[in-house]
């Protein structure tokens, strides 16, 4: 009896340890949308749990039985074949015919009848007579409706039927979805609770009147404009809906607390221009009940160090209407230059319709320099206007399409404080666009000239030069101008510069990229510089962070390569 035995158990054995050696799904039959969802149900199994047993048969074609019936396919016939001495499991599936649908019926009652976001919504379900079976549309119309109701304000809403019924038999199925939309909510009176602004000041951030129909886009807009303001530490705004009862209109209630006095910022970064630098911020996001706020900052670095402080007024537009004071003080120290730089500024600020930040302005420079061979004091009252305008699209913190233009004109008069006749025109503008997932494309031009009837009474920073980390890489930071006598740089007239960079994504928010950058500053005919290389980008919480490898092609053989790094926003 014992020696009989022997081969059953070897047997069992073998079988027992095929069971569980790792095996592979194969299955065939399907594709598209059938094979996507069928794969999407299974990938609720683990690997792991892959055998070729018949328990797991059975689990397996339950899931399989139940993607297909979502897709209205009731009567899927599923065969198994055990391949490669059981290490692959292979599964024929033959979906049948589809369940179609025979009936349609979508009401929608009440204030919503004729709403055409809701006629949109149902026209986009793609439930329609004779189409096939899909149980996801079904519940998408429906959440989609009910969200719907919602959003504007049809918050007595209910389903007076929702049916999806199914007659496998007959590969036919009837849907009934009618709706009863109620009346739809207007926004009432609106109170503010905690607020140390002025009334007045708080609702011109309000984006609705009373009596408008409510939507919850307007609701949001309003949360976000009082936290664009800075001057609350919290904001929450909302309908009190313990009113539906009580009438067509739903009091609003925004509730604030002020933001600190002060807030303190430091900061440490590094880029190849200037070396590290060191950067202290002080704001007082509000100062008193009309919304004024005061802001500066200091830094510092080997080649330059700065001082800026700002006072803005809030007019009756309060995000987009303001004035601005502004003082700056500002070192310099690089190359060729040495100077002192003292700014005064007064602007007015408006957004206009089209989206552009339309900036008027007078500043008062006075500036004490050394530029090679010239040692001098110039002071210069220079009136302007500055029209700019940022889009961007994001995808947490990286840009996948966006743009950017900035355009300046001021002037000055010897007629009135400064040194000589001068007009300035400054221009940028960049590009970002991505195709697909792994490529995007960088482009920028920028420039400047001015108009002048003595360049040599014009100091430093009304000077141009070209060179540096984000201006012209494969050169140090501003060596490109003209030289004076002395062979020293001497800045110049006019700038033009403009950059083509091809990015790759290597790896979640690493990326690869190739560039060309050209331009010159110049005084009458250009000499064209080019700068090339490859570098790697990484887009961290803060910002891309970008390092170059650059060489300037018209530099001196033993100057040509250069690393460039920089660490900031690309628009």
């Amino acid at each position: 009896m014992r020696r009989k035995s022997l081969p059953v158990l070897f047997a069992a054995l073998l079988f027992s340890a095929a069971s569980f050696a790792k095996v592979s799904l194969e299955i065939d039959g399907l594709e598209k949308e059938l094979k996507d969802n069928v794969d999407a149900y299974l990938s609720s199994i683990p690997e792991s749990d892959y055998s070729t047993q018949l328990r797991f048969q059975s689990r397996l074609q339950k899931n399989i039985v139940e993607a297909l019936n979502a897709l209205g396919y009731y009567h899927p016939k599923i065969d198994f074949e055990v391949k490669e001495s059981g290490e692959v499991l292979a599964v024929h599936v033959d979906a049948g015919e589809v369940t179609r649908l025979e009936l349609v019926d979508i009401v929608i009652t009440g204030e919503a009848e004729n709403d055409p976001d809701f006629i949109r919504v149902i026209s986009q379900s793609g439930l329609k007579q004779g189409e096939p079976l899909n149980h996801g549309q079904y519940d998408s119309l429906k959440s989609s409706l009910r969200n719907l109701a919602l959003q504007k304000g049809y918050f007595n809403g209910t389903y007076i039927a929702s049916r999806l019924e199914v007659a496998p038999e007959l590969n036919q199925a009837f849907v009934r979805l009618h709706y009863d939309s109620g009346i739809r909510y207007q926004f009432g009176a609106t109170s503010v609770e905690g607020s140390q602004i002025d009334e007045n000041r708080v609702a011109s951030l309000q984006p609705y009147k009373e009596g408008d129909p409510y939507l919850v886009s307007k609701v949001g807009e309003h949360n976000q404009n009082l936290s664009s303001t800075e001057w609350f530490s919290s904001v929450f705004v909302e309908p009190d809906l313990n009113n539906l009862d009580g009438g067509r209109e739903l009091p609003m209630k925004v509730s604030v607390a002020p933001q600190a006095r002060n807030k303190f910022e430091t900061g440490l970064g590094y880029s190849t221009d200037v070396g590290p630098r060191g950067t202290f911020k002080w704001k007082k996001p509000w100062i008193n009940s009309r919304g004024h706020s005061f802001d500066s900052s200091f830094s510092i670095s080997e080649p330059e160090q700065y001082i800026t402080a700002g006072y803005k007024i809030p007019l009756d537009d309060v995000l987009h209407e303001y004035y601005r004071v502004q003082y700056g003080l500002k070192k310099v120290d690089n190359r060729d230059t040495q100077s002192l730089e003292s700014n005064l500024s007064v602007e007015r600020h408006w957004l206009v319709d089209s989206g552009w930040h339309r900036t008027m302005f007078v500043r008062y420079l006075i500036e004490s320099y050394e530029q090679g061979v010239l040692d001098d004091v110039g002071q210069f009252v220079l009136p302007g206007f500055t029209f700019s305008r940022t889009r961007a699209r994001n995808s947490g913190s990286l840009i996948t399409w966006g743009d950017k233009q900035t355009v300046t004109i001021e002037y000055g008069s010897d007629s009135f404080v400064s040194e000589t006749n001068v007009v300035r025109v400054l221009a940028a503008t960049s590009w970002i666009r991505t195709a697909g997932e792994n490529h995007r494309g960088v482009f920028r031009m920028g420039g400047g000239a001015n108009f002048v009837d003595d360049f040599d009474k014009l100091p430093p920073s009304l000077r141009f030069f070209a060179g540096g980390d984000n201006n012209l890489r494969g050169y140090d930071y501003e060596s490109i101008s003209p030289r004076d006598s002395s062979g020293a740089l001497a800045g110049a007239k006019y700038m033009a510069t403009g950059s083509v960079e091809y990015q790759y994504r290597l790896a979640g928010n690493w990326w690869g990229a190739v560039f060309v950058d050209g331009g010159d500053a110049f005084d009458y005919t250009p000499r064209w510089k080019t700068g090339t290389g490859f570098g790697v980008r990484w887009v961290s919480p803060v910002g891309p962070l970008r390092l170059d490898f650059a060489w300037g092609l018209e530099s001196d053989p033993g100057e040509r390569f250069r690393i460039h790094f920089s660490l900031g926003p690309e628009l």
